[in-house]
């Protein structure tokens, strides 16, 4: 407990920088967007929901989404090598080998997520995006199966921004380079942004370089006052190669070292693991406003993936194929009669359809051999979705919302002749809100709701190449209370919840002695949790002085997660520590501007140990990580900026490989590392 009291007392020692205008910017209010047909304050979103805006993505290095998304209470980013990364919302760690399960992403208004469970959230470069909406806890009253939560990313292009130009060109440790370049401009009714990013790193470990092309573009047409048509579209080329898991001796004799060669397998060198993943993604979205109060919405969207993984056993190759399409009505801000009520209503559909041609050969020092197997595998889902939300009166929000959730795949195993199909049950997946505006600056909440998520086709037919199609979706209810505070002039705000999420059927990864992984539902779960997170203007943003401002703003999340009806191998694991999940993670941040658009940015994070393995046999060690920008806008189009990493030079493993054979669990992150750059905005 002294631990987590020095780490929510600690101010990080180093710093960012912006420009006084860009400081003052950041006192409006925050709203939310993420709830089609409707925006809220976020002071009176009745569900526990984070907002990162453009300027706190801006106060990062820029090169990984991480630092930013781990400020964010509850929310788990891991990166186990460039490029390699995992994202989880309470705990869904524990059956994200790497990537994304449990989680809903969008892309605006278009599902990033496919219908396969899959989401490349690796694909996209983080200056591509204007902000983030968290949306933590299960809901899939409008978007569909999950039980984490759901992310909307906003691309560059679709939020308000004056500026025709961004350029930015950073360099650093371990061979960064990384450039980036935006333009978007508007005739009369017609506005195009188009964003550019080359990503280059030679990587701290061996065998751990990564290389990404990736160019962007959204486009808004306002055809006439009542309808406007969006195109939002991207390319990304990107690979990098996967070092693999060390044991703990292997990792403190040589941090630095690709997974070794044993006397059965070869290493990670030998067979130039990694990942190569092209794809291209583009989608629709038409918004019409039928009337006062009316608004239609429908997007169609697809997208084509070719995907190759050298590994260690074997080398896959697939090409997937995704189509979709979603819409709804939605009736915003209807008064009803002369009450003073307010009505808000959306009802409609999601479709969308996955195809995945799916190959393994031998891998042969990083090239195909023999084709060891071969799958086709098409996933569909679809949901029913609609909502009310009743205002009676400006201190009431009431939300009650429900979809109905179909998922269903087919599949052709050709090496062994079988061809099947697995249909699951309809499933109902409600959700009750209500928020209560105790002062004008407090506002009271609680929130029950079902989360459900299928196994995605990663898992159904994981690498040990065997589609198990005996495999069940997770399944469980979440109860929720919190309070957020925003005082009048926006200069301190606060947000604290409180949840408890009864997960049945929990999926989770096991590893057969090559190091091929396949999973298995594990029982259940019992998730207690504690979320707080706060800002505040020590300094108001001012003009004159030293010091012309500082905002201080600090997260903490506590974890109490438990497996409840567990057996494996045999062994009882009931009661055992959730793997891959810490009971404390805290993060604080200070942002100090000075004169001369100087400005200096310093974050803390302080992660508690975890467990590595379902036995909780093995924990990865608490770490305390420090990181520093400085900015110096030398005029108004012009900055400089530089910074550092992991300051205390803490030896730890960012992303761990959970119930890894042989005891490999750790992946080691960089040492103390350095960068800087040069940024054009017009």
């Amino acid at each position: 407990m002294k631990k987590i009291l020095l780490a929510l007392g600690i101010l990080p020692l180093a710093s960012y920088a912006q420009s006084d205008a860009d400081t003052t910017h950041r006192l409006r209010e925050v709203v939310i967007q993420a709830y089609p047909g409707k925006q809220f304050s976020l002071l009176q979103v009745p569900t526990s929901s984070t907002v990162l805006t453009s300027r706190q993505l801006s106060l990062q290095q820029g090169v990984t989404l991480l630092p930013a998304m781990n400020t964010v209470p509850g929310v788990r980013m891991e990166e186990r090598s460039p490029g390699s990364y995992r994202l989880s919302l309470r705990g869904s760690l524990l059956r994200s080998p790497f990537g994304i399960r449990n989680v809903k992403l969008y892309l605006d208004e278009i599902p990033l997520t496919d219908a396969g469970g899959n989401t490349y959230l690796n694909l996209s470069d983080p200056g591509s995006f204007q902000g983030i909406e968290v949306l933590k806890g299960p809901d899939g009253s409008q978007f569909g199966a999950n039980s984490g939560g759901v992310i909307r990313l906003h691309p560059a292009g679709t939020l308000p921004d004056s500026n025709h130009l961004r350029a930015d060109i950073q360099g650093g440790s371990y061979g960064l380079f990384r450039e980036q370049l935006g333009w978007q401009h508007q005739w009369g009714n017609y506005k195009l942004n188009i964003f550019q990013a080359v990503h280059r790193s030679d990587g701290y470990r061996d065998n751990s370089a990564m290389k990404r092309y990736y160019i962007q573009t959204a486009q808004e047409w306002q055809y006439n006052p009542r309808n406007q048509l969006k195109l939002i579209a991207f390319y990304s080329d990107l690979d990098y190669h996967t070092p693999g898991g060390l044991t703990l001796a292997q990792m403190e004799a040589n941090p630095k070292a690709a997974r070794p060669a044993t006397p059965a397998l070869p290493g990670a060198v030998t067979q130039q693991a990694g990942i190569r993943n092209k794809t291209a993604f583009g989608g629709l979205v038409h918004t019409s406003q039928l009337a006062t109060h009316w608004q239609h919405v429908i997007t169609v969207y697809g997208s084509n993936t070719h995907f190759e993984n050298p590994f260690i056993t074997n080398y896959e190759a697939r090409d997937e194929n995704t189509a979709g399409a979603r819409t709804y009505i939605a009736l915003q801000d209807q008064p009803l009669g002369n009450s003073g009520m307010r009505l808000d209503w959306t009802t409609g559909i999601e479709w969308q359809q996955t195809s995945s041609d799916i190959d393994n050969y031998g891998n042969r020092a990083g090239v195909r051999d023999t084709l060891q197997a071969a799958s086709d595998i098409t996933a569909r889902q679809y949901f029913y979705f609609t909502g009310l939300t009743l205002r009676p009166g400006k201190q009431w929000v009431a939300e009650a919302a429900v979809s109905v959730n179909y998922y269903r795949y087919h599949f052709n195993d050709v090496a062994a002749g079988i061809d099947g199909r697995k249909k699951f049950s309809a499933e109902l997946m409600p959700r009750f809100s209500l928020s209560y505006l105790v002062t004008p600056s407090l506002a009271a909440r609680a929130t029950v709701s079902r989360g459900y998520s299928p196994p995605s086709i990663a898992e159904v037919r994981a690498s040990d190449n065997i589609i198990n199609t005996a495999l069940q979706a997770e399944t469980g209810w979440n109860y929720e209370a919190g309070l957020r505070v925003n005082s009048r002039n926006n200069r301190f705000q606060a947000d604290a919840s409180v949840f408890y999420y009864k997960l049945e059927d929990a999926i989770v990864r096991n590893l057969r002695d090559d190091g091929a992984e396949f999973f298995t539902n594990a029982g259940g779960t019992n998730q207690t949790g504690v979320e707080f997170q706060g800002s505040a203007w020590l300094q108001v943003p001012k003009t004159t002085g030293f010091v012309r401002g500082i905002q201080l703003t600090s997260s903490y999340t506590y974890s109490h997660f438990r497996f409840s009806n567990y057996n494996s191998a045999g062994k009882d694991l009931s009661g055992n520590m959730l793997t891959g999940v810490p009971k404390h993670v805290v993060a604080t941040s200070l942002l100090v501007a000075l004169p001369a658009r100087v400005s200096v940015y310093g974050q803390y994070n302080y992660t508690d140990r975890l467990p590595l393995d379902d036995g909780n046999t093995a924990f990865a060690n608490e770490y305390h990580l420090v990181q520093a920008k400085v900015n110096w806008g030398v005029n108004r189009w012009l900055a400089v900026y530089a910074g550092a990493d992991n300051l205390l030079n803490q030896r730890y493993s960012l992303g761990n490989d959970l119930n890894a054979v042989g005891s490999r669990y750790y992946n080691p992150a960089p040492d103390r590392n350095y960068y800087g750059g040069v940024r054009v905005t017009l």
